[in-house]
């Protein structure tokens, strides 16, 4: 086995940029099965775009099979993902028919409602992290309101992080690095709105109750992510500290250190201390830079 396959296949969980991290040439591949993969060349695109998205996620926006995708880039690793003979993967044309089929035009349903414009196109292009600001907007929607978005490419890793607090999507390219996608919430579905009442404090998802020490900072906000899919461990975080008082200290809990996460925390004027009170658990202060 090579020395670039020693840490095992790569599987349909894995982030894109720790696909990326272990050999940056298989950004070819991902070029391959959709234009806007390309984007991934760019340093100041990858920071954003290829630690949010799954390898998993990336076939459905090339709109190619996630095993036939994981079979290139295995067996560019000299591994193999499923111990069988390597196939070739959709070619570049059938990934965008096959895309362009699960595409659906906006209808006039929801696009009569009210609209908020949010343009991340630009915070894209210069490396700047963009969730944070969509989730701020998703947060001030009235419940018959639409969330209008222009991105370079298809927000995937959103949809199902919408979808649980009862979001409805359209997707539509007017290029490849120029999208809009609206969401909205069906009339009479009964989910509140993003800004009524989910709470911040989420304990024990995952693993059990943890307990954390209040007493060496005062007006601590615990949040719980242990157990969420990739991206919204990170945009559930983001989110609370929109909304983090000065002088309190915002406590996430997880399996694990999360990486993706502290470059945005300095970037953003955050100051963070790990402990790792257990083998599986690791919390994470957060608190503003005095």
């Amino acid at each position: 086995m090579s020395a670039r396959s020693a840490r095992g296949p790569i599987v349909a969980g894995d982030r894109v940029s720790d696909v990326l991290a272990r050999d940056e040439s298989l950004v070819e591949i991902f070029a391959g099965v959709a234009p806007p993969f390309a984007k991934l060349r760019n340093r100041a695109m990858r920071r954003i775009m290829a630690r949010l998205v799954t390898v998993e996620q990336a076939a459905r926006m090339g709109g190619v099979n996630t095993d036939h995708l994981l079979s290139d880039l295995n067996a560019a690793l000299g591994a193999r993902s499923d111990g069988g003979t390597h196939r070739p993967s959709t070619s570049p044309g059938d990934a965008k028919m096959s895309g362009e089929a699960r595409r659906e035009d906006p209808t006039d349903a929801h696009l009569s409602h009210p609209m908020v414009e949010l343009d991340v196109r630009d915070d894209l292009r210069a490396g700047r992290e963009p969730f944070s600001s969509i989730m701020a907007a998703v947060s001030t929607l009235a419940d018959d309101s639409v969330l209008h978005l222009r991105t370079l490419f298809e927000p995937v890793p959103l949809y199902a992080v919408l979808g649980k607090r009862g979001f409805h999507h359209d997707a539509t390219a007017h290029a490849t690095d120029d999208w809009s996608v609206w969401f909205w919430r069906p009339a009479g579905d009964g989910t509140p709105a993003a800004a009524e009442g989910r709470p911040i404090v989420e304990a024990g998802r995952s693993g059990g109750a943890v307990e954390v020490d209040t007493n060496s900072a005062p007006n601590v906000v615990q949040l719980d992510v242990r157990g969420l899919e990739p991206p919204e461990p990170l945009l559930r975080t983001l989110e609370a500290l929109e909304s983090l008082p000065a002088g309190s200290t915002l406590v996430q809990v997880n399996a694990r250190v999360p990486q993706v996460l502290l470059p945005i925390l300095a970037e953003r004027g955050f100051a963070y201390e790990i402990d790792e009170p257990r083998a599986d658990v690791v919390l994470v202060r957060i608190r503003h830079i005095a």
